[in-house]
């Protein structure tokens, strides 16, 4: 530590002092627009003008589609917050035709879906605990009773949601009404084996991720891993991806690939499958929750 005398009996810390360092608010800048020169000056001019340090920039250009992505991570003032920062950004915004949001250090808050398959809840639960996930899990919902005990034992509270054709529209509302309850900011849909409603998916747009058994698209229905041994697949994969009204048609944010070969039979192609399924599932989640995920049209701009 670095103090700088100014008497026998006081003394102020310098600002290579890391407790200076420790106090500064974190914050996340992400933004798409068309492409243009002068962007980033703006941005970088704006955060320098408020005593801020950028701690991690990223950028993609589209040349194709000829549009801009940008994440900053920066650090300053605690007397920030996201709304005043994004008052005071508005007029830089609106030149350059932005959309745009801040965050703050606040973790987003997550919910949990789960049927009987429970392998993608026990990987969610041992990354959350050790702080490795990006968000906090708040809250386990199920349409069976099956990880009841799972969830407890993790301190969650557990909601049993049994879904009929008859109570469907009944049930998914009642998730929405945990979704506010709960102020909750992501589903995650960790083998979750009930097709949502287009007016649910629509309501959860953006702030809803689904895992998929395969490369989409690819063996969909039941038995999926039996279907792949009938084909005799050299890969297995999972995919990560936004939930739209199109059935795993939405947005794409992670996929794993692992290799594999002619001895494997339907039994040792699932337990692979599964460690795929748990890996791109907590990738996607954590990208989201640490706000590094763009969603662009049908696609996503993904800074690692």
């Amino acid at each position: 530590m670095t103090l700088m005398a100014t008497d026998s009996s006081t003394s102020t810390l310098t600002q290579t002092d890391p407790r200076v360092k420790d106090k500064a608010q974190k914050f996340v800048l992400t933004l798409s627009c068309v492409e243009r020169a002068g962007i980033v000056q703006a941005v970088t001019t704006f955060l320098f003008e408020r005593g801020f340090n950028i701690d991690e920039h990223q950028q993609f250009d589209d040349g194709l589609r000829e549009t801009l992505h940008l994440r900053t991570a920066f650090s300053g003032s605690p007397e920030y917050t996201p709304e005043r920062l994004q008052a005071e950004f508005n007029s830089i915004a609106d030149r350059f035709e932005m959309k745009f949001s801040f965050h703050d250090q606040t973790k987003q808050r997550v919910l949990v879906m789960v049927s009987k398959f429970g392998h993608c809840l026990n990987d969610l639960l041992f990354r959350w605990r050790g702080g490795s996930l990006g968000g906090d899990i708040v809250l386990v919902v199920s349409n069976h009773e099956t990880h009841r005990a799972m969830a407890e034992a993790a301190g969650l509270p557990f909601v049993y949601l049994p879904v009929t054709p008859e109570t469907k529209a009944a049930a998914e509302q009642r998730l929405l009404d945990l979704v506010d309850e709960h102020n909750i900011d992501l589903v995650v849909l960790a083998r979750y084996m009930q097709v949502l409603s287009d007016d649910l998916c629509r309501s959860l747009e953006g702030r809803a991720i689904n895992i998929h058994h395969s490369f989409l698209p690819g063996f969909k229905g039941a038995r999926p891993y039996h279907q792949a041994y009938d084909r005799g697949v050299k890969l297995v994969g999972a995919t990560a991806h936004y939930v739209t009204a199109e059935l795993d048609e939405g947005p794409i944010i992670e996929q794993e690939v692992i290799r594999v070969d002619h001895s494997y039979g339907p039994t040792a192609l699932s337990t692979v499958g599964q460690d795929a399924e748990a890996l791109a599932l907590s990738r996607a989640v954590r990208w989201h929750c640490e706000h590094r995920v763009l969603l662009d049209q049908t696609s996503t701009v993904v800074f690692r």
